[in-house]
This record gives C-alpha cells, structure tokens and sequence, in this order.
C-alpha cells in the first residue's frame, strides 16, 4: 500500500511516468517505432514539398502528421495543406524546453517497427496551386499525356 502512495505523491510532483522520454523529445511527441516517416527542421524549410511525404500522408491515411511548431507556421503550411487535402490529421508540436532536429513526422498511434524511417536529401517538388489541388492525378496525367 505504502508503494502505492509513494506512487501517487511523485505522480503529483513529477506528472505521470513516460516510456521513451528522449525519444518522445526528439519525435515531437511520439516514439521512433511508431514513425513512417521523418523530415529534419532543415529539409522541411526547403522550398517545395517531399513528395515521399505527400505519399506516406496518401498511403497511411489512419497515421498523424506531426509537425515541429518551432517551424514558422508559414513554413508548416505547405504540409498542413497536403494533410487537410487527404483529410489526414495533423498535430504542431511546440516543445520550450527543447528545439528537435526533427521537422516532421508521419507516424501512428502503435508499433510499425519500419526499419528506414528518414527521407535522404534530395530536391523537393515545388507544385503550383491547381497541381496540389488535383492531386497526384495531375503530376500522371501530365507524364502520360501523348501529344
């Protein structure tokens, strides 16, 4: 019984326990068997959207976008519009105490185990408005067009 109290007396100065703290920190709120997905802060500031991140928001559509709120919203917008056009749920994360390198993640609310997880540098695609509009219908039909 005294465990019990003990328990409770750290839970109201501590808060409850967490699994993963650093993780948690690191993974804007989530923990790294959960992820589809990862930016950096630096490739999410990258004019343009990853298309891998358009795909995994596409194909995993039951998972949450998280997104880094030390990030200008202006910056975060580009996704958030993605995620709104896919009816994908997306949370900003804003963590005072501790800045991720992580800009975004796509990730679910249980294990994955996915064994790569971070997108490797490359271009992003920079579509007009009416291509994020139409989707990537669009970007095909364009690319099977014959002429």
């Amino acid at each position: 019984m005294s465990n019990s109290v003990d328990d409770y007396i750290q839970q109201g100065l501590y808060g409850h326990k967490e699994t993963k703290r650093s993780e948690r920190k690191k993974f804007l709120g989530t923990i790294r068997e959960r992820i589809v997905i990862a930016l950096t802060q630096e490739q999410v500031r990258e004019r343009g959207i990853y298309k891998q991140v358009e795909e995994a928001i596409i194909e995993h559509r039951t998972a949450r976008l998280y997104l880094n709120g030390n990030i200008n919203y202006a910056v975060l917008s580009k996704y958030t519009k993605i995620a709104s056009e896919y009816n994908a749920k997306y949370t900003i994360v804003t963590n005072v105490e501790h800045n991720s390198e992580i800009g975004l993640v796509v990730a679910y609310d249980y294990a994955i185990d996915k064994e790569e997880i971070y997108v490797e540098q490359e271009t992003p695609i920079d579509r007009t408005e009416e291509d994020r509009r139409k989707g990537l219908a669009t970007v095909f039909a364009k690319f099977f067009k014959v002429y």
